[in-house]
C-alpha cells in the first residue's frame, strides 16, 4: 500500500539538481547559482573578519571574543598539532580553508538555498589544488627540489630490491592522490547529504499535500528531517575540519626533516 501511494507523484530527487543555468555571463565566466554562492560565502567570510578585527581592543566584545575564539579553534586543534612552531606562518590559510569551506557546507541547511556548492567537484577541486601547490611548494623551498622528491618518494629504511617498486607508489600517493582524495571526500560527503536531505523533504511535502491518507506518514517524514538537517550540520563542521586538519598535515610533512 505504502508503495502504491508513494509512486502517485512523488518527484524524486535527480543529478539536474545540480545543474544550473546561467544568470549572465562575464567573459567566458557562467554566474549561476553556484558562482553566487560561492560569492556569498566569501562575503560572509571577509565581512565577519572585518567587522570583528577592524578596531580590535585589549578587553574584547561579544563578537570579537567570539571570532577570536574560532580562530583560536583553528590554531590549537589543527595548526599546532601539525605544524608545531610552523603553526601561525599557515594560520591565515588553515583558518581561511575552514571557514570558507564550512560556510559553503552550511548552505546545504540554509532556508531557501539548500544546496552546498562543495558538491560541486570544481570547487573542491580548486581548494584542493590551493592545498597541493601550497604544500609542495614549502617542501621544494625547504628541501630543494631533486631532494624533496627524494624526501617524499625514498623510503631509507626499505630494502634496495624493492625501492624501484615503493618509489612509484610513493610518488603517485604522495603527490598524484591527495588532492584527489581531497576533492572527493569532500565532495561525495555533500553528493549525499543532498540527496538525503532532498528526499526526506520531498517526501514529507509529499505526503502532506497528499493526505489526508498520507499524513500518517509525516510521523517518520518530519523527524527524519530534523534529524538528517542537524547531521548534515555536523558534516558541514567535519569535513571542513578534516580537510584543513589534512592540508595542515601534508605541509607538515612537508616541513619536516629528512627521514
Amino acid at each position: 500500500m505504502i508503495a502504491t501511494l508513494l509512486a502517485a507523484g512523488f518527484e524524486k530527487p535527480t543529478t539536474k539538481d545540480f545543474v544550473f543555468d546561467c544568470y549572465f555571463s562575464v567573459g567566458p565566466i557562467c554566474v549561476n547559482f553556484i558562482i553566487v554562492l560561492v560569492a556569498a560565502a566569501t562575503l560572509i567570510y571577509v565581512a565577519l573578519f572585518f567587522f570583528a578585527f577592524r578596531s580590535p581592543s585589549v578587553v574584547p566584545g561579544r563578537f570579537q571574543a567570539l571570532m577570536e575564539l574560532a580562530v583560536d579553534f583553528v590554531r590549537e586543534q589543527i595548526a599546532i598539532p601539525m605544524l608545531g612552531p610552523a603553526a601561525d606562518r599557515f594560520l591565515p590559510l588553515l583558518a581561511t580553508f575552514f571557514f570558507f569551506i564550512l560556510f559553503m557546507n552550511l548552505f546545504e541547511v540554509a532556508p531557501w538555498v539548500n544546496f552546498a556548492p562543495t558538491s560541486r567537484l570544481a570547487i573542491p577541486l580548486g581548494l584542493a589544488v590551493v592545498s597541493w601547490v601550497t604544500y609542495n611548494a614549502v617542501g621544494i623551498a625547504k628541501h630543494g627540489f631533486v631532494g624533496y622528491l627524494k624526501f617524499t618518494c625514498y623510503i631509507p629504511a626499505a630494502p634496495w630490491w624493492i625501492q624501484p617498486l615503493m618509489i612509484p607508489i610513493e610518488f603517485i600517493s604522495n603527490i598524484v592522490i591527495r588532492p584527489i582524495t581531497l576533492t572527493i571526500r569532500l565532495t561525495a560527503n555533500f553528493v549525499a547529504g543532498h540527496f538525503l536531505l532532498a528526499l526526506a523533504f520531498l517526501g514529507t511535502e509529499f505526503f502532506l499535500l497528499d493526505g489526508p491518507k498520507t499524513w500518517v506518514l509525516l510521523g517518520v517524514s518530519v523527524p527524519m528531517s530534523i534529524i538528517l538537517a542537524a547531521f548534515e550540520v555536523f558534516v558541514a563542521l567535519l569535513q571542513a575540519f578534516i580537510f584543513t586538519v589534512l592540508s595542515a598535515s601534508y605541509i607538515g610533512g612537508a616541513l619536516a626533516e629528512e627521514h
